[in-house]
């Protein structure tokens, strides 16, 4: 390997400048690691150096990038995310920095994932409503002829997942992933959403701005982080229930009416703040349609009771904003290793949507549609959820150790409450300055969550 290393113009290794690139070696908030941008290149990525070049005095120069999206892998299993110099010409170990700038760009991720993975599907998209609508009503049948209070868990937790399923197909229209007809998408997610009580255009347009501002500390609009002005400016009782387990999973329902600490409006109201003048007529709409549900429900209250009623929908609809919390939040917390977030220049769309997590849910997840696989639908919400999985294996060989590997599940996926809980007691504010920030820890809070 050492000849690789060679210059034409002698047997001297190449100077220690090339292991050192002057861009994307300095991590914000933690100088005392060193960083190396370029950590996913190949052998055979180096001999495609230009050597003729360094004859002719090219040691002056500085610039030593590799014009290639391949990833590197020097290493395996422990040793992955670190590499101890090439081939012995270094003994320091310069450790992969996930804050880095990427050494590709959007459209090269684009271009790895096949043409028909791009193609919505209207009717397949519908037999999946027609799928999981006639299991809500199929359980909830059944649940009501047995009336038994050894059935009624079951049918909780077999609902509540059923209701996220709904909402992820509703979640699909929104995003225009279900199909090509505007209206179709609309007229669908209006129905699916509204029947679990979601604002669809309100919703719709609210998760188009955390999508179009993934990872921005400030602009994301999906469990963003406080920076460390807000946080200190919440009460005991507030910093409690935001990050003490359960109560962080019941969040959905408040962050429709209020939003986020920091953050004002309502997916209710057509002149909140998140929302532009023609959108009113939008959000007029989905509020009326939610209303309507609100009504139906105290009407069958009447009718069947509402124990009954409480059994058969408020149970699982409380499961279900659960199942949304957690997913929502784990796909952009709880790694092992601390991912960045982004103000500033150092922000941009692709280094946002590289900070999110694929997870793996087991048996669920041909249930919710493969909402898992959330790095490339974060790139590409357009890419329809029955191609999700073919289009992230195509990306990773672009995206290298930008993808980070979710861990297997079992059946259910139990493994999560852990990464979950862990997050919970260590991530709770970014710092006011600085572009690329990471989550610190207020030992406190943290402290009185491993107590719980």
């Amino acid at each position: 390997m050492a000849s690789l290393l060679l210059s034409e113009c002698g047997l001297k290794p190449l100077p220690r400048t090339l292991l050192r690139p002057r861009t994307g070696i300095i991590s914000h908030n933690n100088p005392s690691k060193t960083r190396f941008l370029y950590a996913n290149r190949t052998l055979t990525d180096l001999k495609r150096l230009p050597f003729d070049k360094f004859s002719r005095g090219c040691f002056r120069e500085r610039n030593w990038g590799l014009k290639v999206s391949a990833p590197f892998k020097v290493a395996n299993g422990e040793e992955d995310n670190k590499i101890k110099g090439f081939n012995g010409l270094g003994e320091e170990e310069i450790e992969f920095d996930p804050g880095s700038p990427p050494p590709f760009n959007l459209s090269d991720v684009r271009a790895a994932i096949p043409k028909h993975c791009w193609v919505k599907d209207p009717w397949r998209s519908m037999s999946y409503v027609v799928r999981d609508v006639a299991v809500v009503f199929g359980l909830a049948a059944v649940a009501a002829y047995l009336n038994n209070w050894l059935v009624w868990p079951l049918y909780w937790a077999a609902q509540s997942t059923m209701f996220w399923a709904i909402f992820v197909l509703g979640h699909d229209c929104g995003h225009g992933s279900f199909s090509n007809n505007h209206n179709l998408n609309s007229v669908v997610g209006h129905i699916l959403h509204s029947s679990i009580l979601v604002p669809y255009h309100g919703w719709r347009i609210s998760h188009r701005t955390h999508h179009q501002n993934h990872g921005h500390v400030e602009k994301d609009e999906s469990w963003h982080p406080l920076s460390e002005k807000i946080y200190k400016s919440l009460d005991d009782m507030t910093k409690k229930l935001r990050f003490t387990v359960p109560f962080p999973m019941l969040a959905y329902p408040i962050y429709l009416w209020s939003r986020s600490p920091g953050k004002t409006g309502s997916h209710f109201h057509p002149n909140s703040d998140l929302f532009v003048p023609s959108e009113k007529i939008d959000v007029i709409t989905s509020t009326v349609c939610w209303t309507a549900m609100v009504a139906l429900l105290v009407g069958l209250s009447f009718v069947i009771g509402p124990i009954q009623l409480l059994n058969l929908y408020g149970i699982p609809y409380v499961g279900f904003v659960m199942w949304l919390d957690l997913v929502t939040y784990l796909h952009h917390h709880g790694h092992e290793d601390k991912l960045p977030w982004y103000r500033g220049k150092e922000w941009s769309y692709l280094r946002g949507g590289l900070t999110t997590l694929d997870r793996d849910y087991g048996w669920i997840n041909n249930i919710h549609h493969d909402i898992g696989t959330h790095i490339i639908h974060h790139l590409f919400p357009q890419i329809p959820h029955y191609h999700l999985i073919e289009a992230t294996a195509a990306a990773k060989p672009v995206l290298g150790k930008y993808y980070r590997e979710p861990k297997k599940s079992g059946p259910l996926p139990f493994h999560l409450i852990g990464d979950l809980i862990r997050s919970m007691a260590r991530d709770h504010y970014v710092s006011d300055t600085g572009d690329v920030v990471y989550y610190q820890t207020d030992s406190q809070v943290s402290r009185s969550s491993s107590e719980e």
